[in-house]
């Protein structure tokens, strides 16, 4: 009897259990946070930040690898001459290299110093890809009037961790169907509505300007070419199978380049260590490992992965095949495990390429095959305009439609403050807002 009143199933003792380190973590933080404000006050920092101005827009980049969410965008600014502040967590973020004149790009520090820093700054606007604002370690600083997300992957906005979006002002989205599922989860948790602006994605506007204006191919001369891009983690592929998959496509008639996600070559780096000697560079093998994936993306002419934003890079920019594996089943900690619809990424996946299985795993040459160029190459081509039509809007104008949106918002930020400032303004109600912006 009392193992029974004592028992806890293992999704809600997962949920206990990060409430419990979420705490955890807030006091912790909440002192480190006092420690650094204490230390502004006492060293006059603090009343410098006061007496200055506050940063009009201001992008906050937790690394260099959203260097191609927000490189369009700052791109954008500078083609118009207006001013932006690029704030990055990384020492060798290129923006801090980039000849920019109108762009101010400063690295504020590495993991939780840069966070501090985020914690008291003063801005009219903060644009990010971070989730979790006002969660965790990051927290809404009292002297910043707008939160703006902007997504990194071009598929469910729900995929982050429980609450990742729930404190922003605005989410920029790419499709209805993301407005849809946020405006369910406000619903949901009875929180204020946040304002949905439907601009594009401008990383794969400029990944499909940069396809249009390369040199195409000598289809008659080329290689087949096989791109196995594993994410890393207990659901990446080569955890998945290992050498046995490299194995297959050995025996394939296609060349093979292999693109382990970056992440793997210091977490799982005896895996990949082991599996690059097994399987050294050679004519049938390569080792991808550049900085920009466009090459390894632009030469294969199907791409096999996991659970991964590449997949849509890939069928929605260069109009190609996929072989995904099952996705993960354990959504308990992720805000999608509140929404009453299934996950877009479940229902597109099987109109844009084929699962692989433990079943079909042994003809995985005849899969390829049929991805390519047998019965089903007609229904995937189908599927990948079915995609774009749904989670890419304003093919070619992201850039433009997130600048416009910016730049709008902080010009009626300023004139709410000055009405507020002469006594006749309304009272603040952006967070209830639910107008749909550039539809």
């Amino acid at each position: 009897m009392i193992d029974k009143v004592l028992y806890i199933d293992p999704g809600t003792g997962s949920m206990l259990f990060s409430i419990i380190i979420g705490i955890a973590g807030v006091l912790i933080f909440a002192g480190h946070a006092l420690i650094i404000k204490l230390k502004f006050f006492f060293l006059g920092g603090r009343a410098k930040n006061d007496a200055g101005n506050k940063i009009p827009i201001c992008i906050f980049s937790e690394g260099k690898r959203y260097w191609n969410v927000f490189k369009p965008v700052l791109d954008e600014f500078e083609k118009r001459k207006k001013g932006i502040k690029y704030l990055t967590a990384s020492p060798d973020d290129p923006a801090l290299t980039a000849d920019y004149k109108y762009v101010q790009a400063e690295f504020i520090g590495e993991g939780n110093k840069a966070i501090s820093k985020m914690n008291l700054i003063r801005a009219d606007i903060v644009l990010s890809t971070t989730p979790s604002l006002d969660v965790f370690q990051w927290k809404r600083s009292k002297s910043v009037s707008y939160y703006v997300h902007i997504p990194h992957m071009p598929n469910d906005i729900t995929t982050y961790k429980m609450f990742g979006l729930d404190f922003y002002d605005a989410v920029m989205v790419s499709g209805k169907y993301q407005e849809e599922q946020i405006r369910r989860i406000e619903s949901i948790r009875s929180i204020p509505a946040k304002e949905i602006v439907l601009t594009g994605i401008p990383y794969l506007d400029k990944m499909k300007e940069r396809l249009d204006s390369a040199a195409k191919p000598d289809s008659a001369n080329k290689e087949k070419t096989i791109l196995l891009a594993p994410s890393w983690g207990n659901n990446g592929i080569l955890k998945a199978y290992g050498a046995s998959i490299i194995e297959k496509l050995v025996n394939t008639q296609y060349k093979i380049i292999i693109r382990p996600h970056p992440q793997s070559f210091t977490s799982e780096k005896e895996l990949i260590d082991k599996l690059m000697k097994q399987f050294p560079e050679s004519g049938k093998i390569s080792w991808n490992r550049d900085p920009d994936n466009f090459n390894a993306l632009n030469e294969a002419d199907i791409l096999i992965s996991d659970f991964s934003g590449v997949l849509f890079d890939f069928s929605l920019v260069f109009n190609k095949p996929i072989i995904y594996t099952e996705p993960s089943s354990d959504w308990s900690q992720y805000d999608c495990s509140w929404d009453t619809e299934e996950l877009w990424t479940y229902q597109i996946l099987p109109k844009i390429g084929r699962k692989l299985t433990q079943d079909n795993f042994e003809n995985i040459g005849a899969l390829i095959e049929d991805c390519i160029s047998g019965k089903n190459a007609d229904e995937l081509a189908k599927g990948r305009d079915l995609a774009r039509e749904q989670t890419w809007c304003n093919i070619g104008q992201g850039a433009v439609k997130v600048a416009d949106y910016l730049i709008n918002k902080h010009d009626e930020l300023v004139r709410e403050a000055e009405k507020n400032a002469s006594g006749t303004g309304k009272p603040d109600t952006r967070r209830k807002s639910t107008k749909r912006l550039f539809a």
